[in-house]
């Protein structure tokens, strides 16, 4: 079976379940899961039951797919993610996107908890992912292109769109949200950077990194749906804070500033075409 049929038979499997198909997609990311309490008319599938889907074992993460309406709008949203360092194939990472495509999503909302490079951050700051650098060494898209899914080469000069970062810094200064923009740095994991590796992100751009968002958004923007990425500040990376890490303390920080990001998607939700 290709990749093409494996996302087919898991968009049917969805499709059998659900009253009517999306429009929106969002990714919650660890400690973000609060925005799930905004849906209604819910259908949640658990990953595991999903043909071919890749399951997430990370705690704050509840794997599950929620299907219904979020302010109004048609919406699927990912209740946790799967991420690289858990052993699935880069390809398989794809997969959420491509069937969310495949469900009619038209955009997607990327949420993550990551550690901030840029000093002028602290934990609790809300940043505006305005691009991203690949850290990792394969990507969803290597290996036989299926032009069904996207094309061979697809651009990334707007990895996240201008017109929906614009719209969204429109909404957090009408509500007297903070928030930060900055470039987003995808590493392997599962451990959190040495020194020497977040010094080197720093030099070349990063103002955070985390484990995850970055295949997200390279399928996504190959499936051709609309992107948009905030990330949650949990902590300050390696050789700027003097502490040690903990992931305990990441799904505490992000529980904390999730009111804020509640506010902020749901506006934006909200004014998004459905």
């Amino acid at each position: 079976m290709s990749f093409y049929d494996e996302v087919q038979e898991a968009a049917a499997y969805c499709r059998a379940l659900i009253k009517e198909e999306p429009r929106i997609g969002i990714i919650l990311g660890s400690g973000l899961g609060a925005l799930a309490e905004e849906m209604e008319e819910t259908a949640a599938v658990p990953y595991a039951e999903i043909p071919h889907f890749p399951v997430s074992t990370v705690a704050g993460h509840a794997g599950r797919l929620l299907f219904g309406r979020f302010r109004g709008r048609r919406v699927v949203m990912m209740e946790g993610r799967p991420h690289y360092y858990e052993g699935h194939p880069m390809k398989r990472l794809g997969l959420p996107m491509y069937l969310m495509k495949f469900l009619g999503v038209k955009t997607l909302v990327i949420t993550n908890a990551c550690g901030a490079i840029n000093r002028d951050f602290s934990p609790g700051t809300l940043m505006i992912l305005e691009d991203f650098i690949n850290f990792v060494s394969v990507n969803p898209l290597t290996g036989e292109n299926d032009e069904r899914l996207g094309p061979r080469f697809p651009d990334m000069s707007e990895p996240y769109s201008f017109r929906l970062i614009e719209r969204a810094e429109r909404i957090a200064d009408e509500l007297g949200i903070g928030y930060a923009k900055g470039i987003y740095a995808g590493f392997w994991g599962p451990y959190f950077e040495t020194r020497s590796e977040i010094r080197a992100l720093g030099i070349l751009g990063a103002d955070a990194v985390g484990m995850s968002t970055v295949p997200e958004t390279i399928a996504a923007n190959h499936a051709g749906l609309e992107c948009f990425a905030v990330g949650c500040i949990t902590n300050m990376a390696t050789g700027i804070r003097k502490e040690k890490h903990s992931h305990q303390e990441v799904l505490e920080i992000a529980d904390r500033a999730s009111a804020e990001l509640r506010r902020w998607i749901c506006e934006f939700v909200a004014r998004t075409d459905d």
